[in-house]
């Protein structure tokens, strides 16, 4: 059994559930493990090499190297591990063993391998007619562009974000991170939820197909729809030669603001504390662009000695801006109200203490609840895999 935090972890939302994690990298691994932290029993099947991801960089100093991958460590809390090698006869009896009883199977394969190891959804619903197989892939299960490989920057690209990204007189930008990994495995785990409940209204399992490129495109609520609405495109920020609306720099770091919320302009005018600013020329969108640079100079003049969070905290709380900072991660670190929510999570992991962005969303009952750290690979073998000589 996983350690437990306290009794009424038994009680979890999930915890009737058992997962089998055949994905590798992020999003798959991270929607198994967005199933396990609310309690249900995620075992990470890996093969006898390890998920890709425990190559990843960055690595922890002085570990041995397949335990010491940070991405790795992330996506794979909550979970317990085997190695099965399901490349061969032997690995593939074993692995259906596992899935005969299990609810959720998340795979991450290129579109019909598992069909060709004789893994495919029609032999795992014979075998099981209640499993929900879950596959994640940059392009999905069907469509010309199923078979192709995909990255970070090809999603973006390929969704429609990137043409919205940056300047518009500049090339497209790629947001910072992986965030279309993350989104696909929020995605993923949405549809899970949505699948259970399903099938205990109907009994049947299904196979969820989930493409990262539809996830990223779907994020565009507003500019795809105004194109098939008025055949318009939204295109990228327009520089307009005024910092107004653009981030500007203070004492250390950047911060953001625009007009509206609760202040009127003679609030904000308060805010900067300065004089030039009550002009009447500053109190009306048409006047500020007329005289950016006055305004620039004003703002730029009134923040350079304040720092990020004297200035957050003032313009929100006294003045009811529109005003934002911009935090790095040393600043998240220390968010008084990240920490205040339980947002972190601290785990003592193989590779050593690791601090991480844990709970999404705050639950009356049934939320989130940190277990255990990654498994080593193949941790789990003489506990779960059975006959021993199954094990790879």
């Amino acid at each position: 059994m996983f350690p437990q935090h306290d009794a009424d972890f038994a009680l979890a939302t999930l915890g009737d559930l058992k997962i089998l994690d055949l994905s590798e990298g992020l999003a798959g691994p991270l929607c198994a493990r967005f199933l396990g932290d609310f309690g249900a029993n995620v075992i990470k099947v890996e093969l006898p090499e390890g998920d890709a991801a425990r190559r990843w960089e960055p690595f922890a100093k002085g570990v041995d190297a397949q335990e010491a991958s940070l991405i790795f460590q992330l996506a794979n809390v909550n979970k317990r591990g085997v190695t099965v090698d399901y490349r061969t006869a032997d690995g593939i009896a074993a692995l259906r063993v596992l899935i005969a009883d299990a609810d959720i199977v998340v795979e991450s394969c290129k579109p019909g391998m598992l069909a060709e190891l004789g893994l495919g959804y029609d032999v795992l619903r014979a075998d099981n007619p209640r499993l929900i197989l879950i596959s994640i892939t940059p392009f999905g299960q069907t469509g010309p562009y199923r078979d192709w490989q995909g990255e970070e920057i090809v999603t973006y690209a390929l969704s429609g974000i990137m043409s919205i990204s940056g300047l518009s007189t500049a090339e497209p930008l790629k947001h910072g991170g992986m965030q279309s990994q993350y989104e696909g495995a929020l995605s993923a785990a949405v549809a899970a939820s949505v699948a259970i409940f399903t099938r205990d209204l109907t009994g049947e399992g299904q196979h969820i197909d989930v493409s990262l490129q539809d996830v990223v495109a779907s994020t565009l609520v507003i500019q795809q729809p105004f194109y098939s609405w008025a055949g318009a495109v939204q295109g990228r920020r327009q520089p307009d030669g005024s910092a107004y609306g653009q981030v500007q720099p203070c004492k250390d770091g950047y911060f953001i603001w625009q007009t509206g919320g609760g202040a009127e302009w003679q609030d904000i005018a308060a805010f900067f504390d300065r004089e030039e600013l009550k002009e009447a020329r500053f109190e009306t969108l048409d006047g500020r662009q007329r005289h950016a640079g006055d305004l620039d100079r004003n703002v730029l003049e009134a923040t350079q000695d304040r720092t990020m969070l004297e200035l957050f905290r003032t313009a929100s709380e006294d003045y009811r801006m529109l005003f934002g900072i911009a935090q790095e991660p040393k600043d998240i670190a220390a968010c008084e109200h990240l920490r205040a929510r339980d947002f972190f999570e601290t785990a003592e992991t193989s590779a050593g203490p690791q601090t991480m962005p844990f709970r999404l969303f705050s639950m009356t009952e049934g939320g989130a609840v940190f277990r255990c750290a990654a498994p080593r690979l193949g941790e789990h073998n003489d506990l779960l895999l059975a006959p021993a000589g199954s094990q790879q």
